[in-house]
């Protein structure tokens, strides 16, 4: 981006806001730290790393290249070209003097006698038929026409400059008083510019100011003192101005008139009067007088005059008057010259002469007699030139002679001195536009230093010569070969522009065009060169590197073609041979270069800039491609070239990224499998970014061509596969680190609608579909292995929701499964393979892992005694914490995610793991009823009748509930081990509950055994613990009323109190009491009602 120019400051900060927004949009949140502050920071220190310490010297440097974009003044551009062509300023000035560059009719008639050299080269080459080749013969007439046409409209556009010919507006008086009869003002004269080919008085109308300025007086003797004195001044002709007044001790003004007047030689008059003090005096008196008589050429500086006495002041006065008499625009030059000519000016004798100009062709020796407006003789300069004679002996007058002649018709002229005659000479020369330049027989004496003007040409000139500067000063520019001089200012302006700090893309500043410009229209340099030579050098630096705007480049080229296939851009309809071969040639190359740019592209437009670039060069090739300017290119062959650009571009684009990741290294033998891994997966991560900045930044420019680019995509992914397919082939059997590349890859295609399932993609697929396979065989076998192995170890000590292997082999299922979800498989048939493979594997291993806990379960129940003092083991309630885990989990790991079937698998192991769980709580169920069993068996003995009845009433108390104790005893530790071990508070409360109910049905099916039978005492209190203990403990443990309030239970309960009542009627030892209790609890009809 640095090294192609082509990429602004605006367009580096752009790019890094743009990729350092993503990765901070990419972050996580983080509390009390917004995005917007951190993107804030990063700009803040890009800026500052921009810009870097502040130095006084770049500020100008920014001004300047700021300026360059406006309209630059004449200095400027002279010092820029100054820089352009090398050219030192001492060299430029003595150029810029020694050419009069500041003398705009010197310029002025430079351009005249360019133009009539160019019009006579024409002629010439029209007489000798010298043509440059053409592409068709007939061209030459053409060409000749074109010449005059091009120099002709030069000298049209030169012909309508006006001539400033001065103004003629009312005159300006500064600090005046007027006189009591003042002269009305001149009536301005219209100048009249007819076409006609002899000139008339009115075209030869002048225009002068003049500045008088009256500033003392001296010798006023005779006024006394007090006595106020003015001035008067006017032209003649005009009217009158009057200073401030003044005393005569000090008559001293500053006052300036302002005057304007037609007269070559005017006179101007300025008076001193003296106020009158008589009662009967109207008019002020008049002390002195003086006339002048000013030219352009006078002196501009104060000077004292002596004054005309008159009879009113007998003083010798003198006045000190500056007089200025500003040359108007028109008139060139003016002097004293003796003349004499065949047709005018017939007596040699001095003449006040004036050289006018009336247009930019035309100019006129006009001769002036005092007082008068109108020239007495005058005579146009067409079709004359000038040029110095020898001296007259026979010609009274003049000491310098210079003639000017016209088809015979010669005029004579002398100077008094060699300066004056240097001057006129050199003002007719400018005025004729003659080809041959007058050269003075000797040169300018020592002695003679009175004319500046001359002196400082003399030496200029000498400077010029003594540098070497001599030959471009004197030489004729219409001589020289400007189509290759253009050539060197094009190429050197161009580098120049390209060099600057300003972000230029090839296209010139306002005032290089300017200058381009003016040459090429100056100096005849035809547009179809002008611009071959700038697609030349554009060429050339774009295919070394430069950014060059292909938009210039288009419009360049388009006028070529238009040239050279004959549709006149520029008027011209001549087409040389050499213009159609090199057209050809820059045709080819750019044609080239385009295509290169296109290969190139993400390196020659990086982030898609400058913006548009890549667009425009896609619209200049089919353009490049177009055999004329009007036939258009068939679409199938633009596809055709791009399609090969992109094919090439997926080439370049992965050497160059591989060779960044160095991927060529990995494969040297000493490198391990694991390494060339990573190395892979990071290509892989620069691959897909380098193909979404694709995306990004051009995808918008091919987007007629998207269905290529996506092409590219797919080669660029096939040079890729092989990499990947070797480092594959590398890594060692069973191994499993390379599915972070498959889901790398996989997720990118899988999101790009257009890759995804493409080519590519597919052979991702089938590298790593067997590998996919293959592990899930061997986790498949893991799993298996370790519910065998597991379960045969397993100590049945709490771990997780159940016990080690469970947890192990719930884990094991669930990271197999969500790895291959991850792994979001592409090719819809497999992955629903794998789905019920998966769901199948886990709906079996859960199965089999249930029957082994079954087993165990069963052969821990069977164990342990069934006496009161048995305990729930605790490996019995892992047991069943893993049934309960096993429910739990199937639904996420047997349940398909979609289909009819989707809960196939998951159905088939719920409705088995219900079974199993149905079955190890009837067991435990079981088990704890088969103690309160025992218990009853126990208590039967005491039963009437009996033989061990009478011996038990002896051994034990009647009113001992120690039996009724130790049940209580063991059903409370084992609600406890069952609230405490296992997990499940539904399964908890299901087991309590049945096991309730089986307590009561046990207690009821026993007391219906003995309905004919009275409870012994003994057994009657140890039923009533049990009893009164059963409810109040379930009660805690959460069991619903219902479930407590059972039929069974107030079975139970009314048999009890009938029987505490019978034995209280009966006055058994000890039973009032128990009675009286029970009774206080019951009602006297549930009494009478179970005693009958």
């Amino acid at each position: 981006m640095v090294r192609s120019g082509g990429c602004s400051a605006n367009d580096f900060r752009e790019v890094f806001k743009n990729n350092i927004e993503k990765r901070v949009r990419s972050l996580p949140e983080i509390d009390g730290l917004s995005k917007e502050t951190v993107l804030s920071s990063w700009m803040t220190k890009f800026d500052t790393i921009y810009r870097g310490e502040e130095d006084p010297r770049k500020t100008p440097q920014r001004i300047s290249t700021v300026a360059s974009e406006l309209i630059l003044s004449k200095e400027q551009l002279y010092e820029m070209f100054q820089n352009i062509l090398g050219v030192k300023k001492y060299e430029h000035q003595i150029l810029y003097n020694a050419c009069q560059l500041d003398n705009a009719d010197e310029q002025a008639a430079q351009v005249r006698r360019e133009l009539d050299g160019r019009l006579q080269m024409a002629q010439k080459m029209a007489l000798t038929r010298r043509f440059p080749r053409f592409v068709v013969k007939e061209m030459e007439s053409m060409y000749i026409d074109e010449l005059k046409s091009a120099i002709n409209l030069l000298m049209a556009n030169l012909e309508s400059l006006p001539v400033n010919k001065g103004t003629m507006g009312n005159k300006l008086i500064k600090r005046p008083r007027p006189v009591r009869n003042p002269h009305p003002p001149i009536s301005r004269m219209e100048v009249a510019e007819g076409d006609e080919p002899s000139l008339s008085k009115l075209d030869v109308v002048l225009s002068f100011t003049l500045e008088i300025v009256v500033m003392e007086v001296k010798g006023l003797k005779h006024l006394s003192p007090n006595k106020i004195v003015y001035c008067t001044m006017e032209v003649e002709g005009g009217e009158k101005l009057q200073t401030d007044q003044a005393e005569a001790s000090k008559p001293v003004w500053d006052t300036q008139g302002d005057f304007t007047t037609t007269h070559p030689l005017p006179a101007v008059k300025v008076k001193l009067y003296t106020e009158s003090s008589g009662v009967l005096s109207l008019e002020d008196k008049e002390l002195g007088r003086v006339i002048i008589r000013p030219t352009s050429t006078s002196t501009k500086l104060p000077e004292w005059h002596k004054m005309q006495k008159t009879k009113n002041c007998p003083d010798e006065l003198k006045i000190k008057i500056a007089v200025r008499m500003d040359k108007p625009q028109n008139m060139k030059h003016c002097g004293y010259l003796y003349a004499m000519g065949k047709s005018v000016w017939k007596k040699w004798k001095k003449r006040y002469f004036v050289l006018v100009q009336v247009s930019q062709y035309t100019f006129a020796m006009c001769s002036y007699r005092e007082k008068k407006p109108d020239p007495t003789e005058m005579m146009q300069l067409d079709g004359y030139t000038v040029d110095y004679t020898e001296h007259q002996a026979d010609l009274d007058g003049g000491k310098c002679f210079f003639n000017t002649v016209k088809e015979g018709d010669s005029v004579m002229f002398a100077t008094e001195d060699e300066s004056e005659r240097q001057l006129w000479v050199q003002a007719i020369y400018r005025a004729t536009g003659q080809s041959h330049k007058p050269v003075p027989q000797t040169p300018i004496q020592q002695t003679n230093k009175g004319n500046s003007a001359i002196s400082r040409m003399q030496g200029d000139a000498d400077r010029a010569r003594k540098h070497g500067l001599d030959e471009f000063v004197q030489g004729e520019p219409y001589k020289f070969d400007h189509a290759v001089l253009f050539k060197i200012l094009q190429m050197l302006t161009l580098d120049y522009r390209l060099n600057d700090a300003y972000t230029c893309l090839g296209w010139f500043s306002p005032g290089q065009v300017f200058v381009l410009d003016e040459y090429t229209a100056r100096y005849g340099v035809r547009g179809c060169h002008r611009h071959l030579r700038y697609l030349a050098d554009l060429l050339e630096r774009a295919e070394n590197g430069i950014m060059v705007d292909p938009t210039l480049i288009h419009y360049s080229f388009a006028f070529c073609a238009s040239h050279v296939h004959g549709n006149r851009p520029d008027g011209i309809g001549t087409v040389l041979l050499e213009e159609r071969s090199k057209f050809d040639e820059i045709k080819e190359r750019l044609r080239i270069l385009l295509e290169n740019q296109i290969t190139h592209f993400r390196y020659v437009f990086p982030f898609g800039r400058p913006e548009g670039a890549l667009k425009a060069t896609l619209s200049l090739l089919e353009r490049v491609l177009m055999k004329d300017i009007v036939t258009p290119v068939p679409t199938e062959e633009v596809r055709y070239v791009i399609k090969k650009c992109l094919e090439k571009a997926a080439l370049v684009n992965y050497t160059r990224i591989s060779e960044y990741a160095r991927i060529e290294e990995s494969y040297e033998n000493d490198v391990p499998p694991d390494r060339r891994l990573d190395d892979v997966i990071h290509l892989s991560e620069l691959c897909i970014e380098l193909l979404q900045q694709n995306e990004e930044h051009h995808a918008e420019a091919f987007a007629w061509f998207s269905d290529l680019l996506v092409e590219h995509a797919e080669i660029f992914w096939s040079l890729f596969a092989v990499d990947m397919d070797a480092c594959m082939q590398s890594q060692l059997p069973d191994t499993w680190d390379s599915f972070p590349l498959f889901q790398l890859l996989n997720d990118y295609l899988m999101n790009d609608g257009n890759l995804c399932n493409g080519k590519f993609h597919n052979h991702l697929r089938e590298v790593f579909a067997p590998q996919v396979v293959r592990y899930v065989d061997l986790m498949e076998s893991s799993v298996a292995q370790s519910i065998h192995k597991g379960f045969e170890r397993e100590k049945w000590e709490p771990g997780g929701n159940g016990c080690a292997t469970s947890e192990d082999m719930l884990w094991k299922l669930d990271a197999l499964q969500s790895f291959i979800r991850d792994l979001h498989w592409p090719e819809e048939v497999f992955a629903e393979h794998l789905e019920h493979r998966l769901k199948k594997m886990a709906s079996d291993m859960v199965e089999a892992a249930a029957k082994r806990t079954l087993k165990a379960y069963e052969l821990w129940i069977k164990r342990g005694s069934k006496g009161t003092d048995y305990v729930l083991p605790s490996e019995v309630c892992v047991m069943l914490n893993v049934i309960l885990d096993f429910k739990g989990q199937v639904l996420k790991l047997c349940a398909l995610e979609s289909g009819e079937d989707m809960h196939a698998y998951h159905t088939k192991s719920d409705e088995f793991l219900d079974s199993i769980q149905s079955q190890m709580s009837k067991e435990i169920i079981q088990k704890l009823l088969s103690i309160l069993e025992n218990v009853l068996r126990k208590l039967s003995r005491y039963d009437e009748g009996t033989f061990f009845s009478s011996l038990l009433t002896i051994t034990k108390p009647v009113t001992s509930q120690e039996l009724g104790n130790d049940y209580v005893t063991f059903m409370r530790n084992n609600l406890d081990m069952i609230q405490q071990k296992i997990t499940d508070e539904l399964f908890t409360l299901t087991i309590m509950e049945e096991w309730y109910m089986g307590q009561m049905k046990a207690i009821c099916a026993w007391l219906t055994n003995r309905l004919d039978l009275a409870l012994h005492p003994y057994q009657l209190h140890c039923l009533l613990t049990i009893n009164r203990k059963l409810y109040s403990d379930f009660e805690l443990q959460g069991v619903s009323e219902e479930i407590l309030n059972c039929k069974t239970h107030e079975t139970i309960s009314s048999r009890l109190q009938v029987e505490e009542a019978t034995q209280s009627c009966r006055g058994g030892t000890g039973s009032g009491s128990v009675g009286l209790k029970l009774l206080s609890n019951g009602s006297a009809k549930s009494a009478k009602s179970g005693a009958k």
